[in-house]
């Protein structure tokens, strides 16, 4: 059985927020070939986020499974998010309630991300 480590996961999803801030500045500046191959690469570590994130919620939850599996949901509504941002940017359609949304979520997951068991524990 194949097990991560929170750092693959930290750097997976480091990575992929990096990648989304490229690719808006990207799509503001008009260069949209750039704008597609981040796009592609973001999606990539789409996958390796979903990955590490699905191993160590395996491995874990035991812990505890509730707040895990928010956690989970959570992180996987951040990153459809960020997709979802991306789309409808490269379309020309608003995106200001998936941006607030975007926040909201990703606040939540780091939250929950720091203080569970495996977490950092700054709030303690």
């Amino acid at each position: 059985m194949f097990v991560t480590s929170t750092h693959a996961h930290i750097t997976t999803w480091g990575i992929a927020l990096i990648l989304f801030i490229i690719a808006l500045i990207l799509h503001a500046k008009g260069n949209k070939v750039g704008f597609k191959v981040t796009q592609m690469i973001l999606r990539v570590f789409y996958i390796l986020v979903i990955i590490t994130g699905g191993l160590l919620f395996i491995h874990n939850q035991s812990i505890n499974p509730a707040m895990y599996g928010v956690k989970l949901l959570g992180g996987l509504l951040v990153l459809g998010f960020m997709e979802m941002i991306l789309i409808r940017l490269s379309k020309g359609k608003r995106t200001g309630m998936f941006w607030i949304l975007f926040i909201i979520f990703l606040l939540i997951v780091l939250y929950l991300g720091l203080k569970l068991p495996l977490g950092f524990h700054p709030f303690y």
